[in-house]
């Protein structure tokens, strides 16, 4: 199956190289398989309906810091990233199995708050949550949750259904989880200098919130149902506004032009990307963890969607050979590339 030739370092290929690398090799035994790995969710035939699957894992020193990211908050955002996947399949979740490897630093209060947030997010998303494992490890925290959901065969999302001419839609606001992050590791920078500093996040409650506390579009799905619009491609936003375009671009073999004036962000969010020297678009087309929703729609339905609160039209998709582009504010064009989270 894989011919050794040498060692390649991870980093080379990165995380979505690796796992086409891992996966082109697949073999699909079983006809009620209808789509395996390349999409938010993997689709299994149930008959009358699709059964969506989905899995993430969040690891401590790479996903989280248990320095300012309290276990409450930790268990619910878990949660939300899996609910997140089977929303961007137009989907809705119905299940979790919840598998826990810590270290015995943590104790059984400590853990107790971790299923506490993650029996929150069951609670507000009407999610059962019916197994998982726990095991121990030498050091550190590891929280892994596979989802299930449902969704009707006529309403599914995949990402390889963007025509040329589809508008470019996303949920909600860009950029204002990756500024809280920004906030939250400056605080945590002055207190390892200064332990008895007390942090200052005023006026920064709500992106904070956006990092440490994110959720699930699960509304935008029911609007759309309610705007009788089937979006011809979705995925959420993860890993960052540039980085989920080029995945729609790889699957469904189309380009994009992106209008920067067209893109969302929070006032305070804009702000704080000011007071830290950043560009505020570098921060929504990079920053990642927003948990938006970015879709396509047939032009057909604009005037279903236009003037519709929580959504904003902020591009639309164009021939593949024209790649990926963004017009400036000031009208200049220019390439986008995917710079969001990398894991290796």
């Amino acid at each position: 199956m894989f011919e050794n030739k040498g060692r390649t370092e991870l980093n080379q290929l990165g995380e979505f190289g690796l796992i086409k690398h891992l996966t082109k090799d697949i073999k699909i035994h079983h006809h009620s398989t209808v789509k395996g790995v390349g999409d938010d969710a993997a689709v299994i035939d149930l008959g009358d309906a699709y059964q969506l699957i989905s899995t993430d894992m969040l690891v401590e020193g790479s996903h989280f810091d248990l320095m300012y990211t309290p276990l409450k908050h930790l268990g619910y955002k878990a949660v939300v990233a899996n609910v997140s996947d089977i929303t961007a399949m137009n989907g809705k979740a119905t299940h979790i199995v919840v598998s826990i490897a810590m270290s015995s630093k943590f104790s059984l209060e400590a853990i107790e708050e971790l299923y506490i947030g993650l029996m929150a997010a069951c609670e507000a998303y009407q999610i059962d949550l019916v197994g998982g494992d726990t095991t121990s490890i030498s050091k550190g925290l590891v929280v892994n949750i596979t989802v299930f959901g449902q969704v009707s065969k006529s309403k599914i999302a995949y990402r390889n259904g963007v025509k040329e001419g589809d508008l470019l839609v996303v949920s909600g606001d860009l950029g204002a989880a990756y500024l809280g992050l920004h906030i939250l590791e400056r605080e945590k920078r002055i207190y390892l200098e200064k332990p008895d500093f007390q942090p200052d996040l005023e006026g920064n409650d709500y992106i904070i919130q956006r990092q440490l506390k994110p959720e699930a579009r699960i509304d935008i799905v029911a609007l759309l149902e309610q705007l009788d619009i089937q979006p011809t491609a979705m995925i959420d936003i993860s890993d960052g506004l540039a980085s989920e375009m080029h995945h729609l671009s790889d699957a469904s073999q189309v380009g994009f032009t992106l209008y920067e004036d067209k893109l969302p962000i929070d006032p305070i969010a804009y702000q704080r990307a000011i007071d830290f020297g950043l560009d505020p678009t570098v921060a929504m087309l990079n920053g990642g963890e927003d948990y938006e929703l970015l879709f396509t729609i047939s032009q057909t339905d604009y005037e279903k969607i236009k003037g519709t609160m929580e959504i904003s039209i902020i591009g639309h998709a164009v021939a593949m050979q024209e790649g990926i582009h963004m017009i400036s504010k000031s009208n200049i064009k220019h390439k986008l590339s995917a710079q969001g989270w990398k894991s290796f």
